[in-house]
């Protein structure tokens, strides 16, 4: 699985027109700042490392968000018709929680410091499908809780009800989340449905993702060949994906990535 350079382009585009449309006010300029700031990084970020996870390939990140975005309107519409109590949280929360749920991914602030690093072992790429390793520099910490620092350090406050549903998307994945969802008394239950819809949106956007792979996977080369490094500056990655996107004879996915990605000299 792979993305064009057109691809990646218009999912980025897609991405800053949903926050233009769905906040207002200093929340959507914070929200703008802090995507601004990471634009380099997040646009070219896998989802995941290993390639039948989900979406571990460049740009992959920003595909699989926009994913969850989508998912997450259809779940809360089926619980909605099946006449759940859609009260408990706004319409703006379940969007502000599918748009940050994975930010953690991105890593901490800072050149270098990004999670997901591509992996330079062949024998790891081709026998496992570890595409990408977990950068050894950073603390280790879990994504939904650099998720929501991240957040507070770029100044966007949060409810708790898009706290708490950031943490549960992960469902009992995460051995943290079993006393939310699995309470055995009624005083202790969730009061609001939002950490169920945002883990089934979660879900069916990863497993559409690996389905979408498992298509593919004959390919070999896709699965082998190594991530290219993407530090350069942000400008000179849009110009190259502006020349790119432009070419109208284009030659195959291939080429336009080793001519956005190949080493320079």
């Amino acid at each position: 699985m792979k993305l064009t350079a057109e691809q990646i382009v218009q999912n980025w585009e897609d991405l800053i027109k949903f926050i233009n449309d769905n906040f207002t006010g200093e929340r959507k300029e914070k929200l703008l700042a802090m995507y601004t700031d990471l634009e380099d990084r997040m646009s070219m970020q896998p989802a995941s490392s290993i390639d039948h996870y989900h979406n571990a390939f460049e740009g992959g990140y920003v595909d699989h968000v926009l994913r969850v975005i989508k998912c997450a309107k259809q779940v809360y519409k089926l619980w909605t018709e099946m006449g759940a109590d859609m009260s408990g949280y706004t319409e703006e929360e379940l969007l502000f929680v599918a748009l940050n749920h994975d930010i953690g991914k991105m890593g901490f602030p800072g050149e270098g410091n990004e999670t997901y690093i591509p992996n330079d072992s062949e024998w790891h790429r081709k026998n496992m499908g570890r595409m990408y390793k977990v950068n050894p520099n950073n603390q280790f910490t879990l994504v939904n809780d650099l998720s929501i620092w991240l957040l507070q350090h770029y100044g966007i406050s949060i409810t708790w009800n898009e706290m708490l549903g950031i943490k549960l998307t992960d469902g009992l994945y995460d051995e943290n989340n079993k006393p939310y969802f699995m309470s055995r008394t009624a005083d202790s239950k969730l009061k609001t449905n939002l950490g169920f819809v945002m883990h089934q949106a979660d879900c069916m956007a990863a497993r559409i993702e690996y389905e979408m792979w498992a298509k593919t996977k004959s390919n070999t080369s896709n699965l082998t060949r190594a991530p290219k490094s993407n530090t350069y500056s942000k400008s000179a990655k849009a110009q190259k994906l502006g020349n790119i996107a432009s070419k109208s004879d284009a030659a195959s996915t291939l080429k336009m990535f080793d001519d956005l990605f190949g080493d320079k000299k």
